[in-house]
């Protein structure tokens, strides 16, 4: 058994990450950040779960730039091809599963 405590996890640079688990290809890391990410799109499906902050997940559809506000708990869903960054506002600390190696 393994036990994280996200709260007590920070990093030296934004995004720098805890690697908690690979499962079956995809990669389980705790994300901590106080910067935004940059524009990028999956090659697989990636979920983003805020633990703890705000995180306001920008993304293009339609041709325009949305944002949608992200607290803690809420969950977002990147299907592949989906163009996002995630911009935190003050530190933030998220849960990202993903295709192992992906961006």
């Amino acid at each position: 058994m393994k036990f994280t405590d996200p709260a007590a996890f920070t990093a030296s640079r934004a995004w720098d990450a805890l690697d908690i688990a690979e499962i079956e290809g995809a990669s389980v890391r705790l994300h901590w950040t106080d910067e935004p990410y940059k524009w990028h799109v999956n090659d697989g499906a990636e979920v983003f779960v805020v633990l703890s902050g705000v995180v306001d997940m920008h993304y293009r559809a339609d041709g325009h730039e949305h944002v949608r506000r992200l607290e803690a708990g809420d969950i977002c869903l990147a299907e592949p091809g989906d163009e996002h960054v995630a911009h935190p506002n003050g530190p933030a600390r998220v849960l990202v599963v993903e295709k192992k190696g992906s961006v």
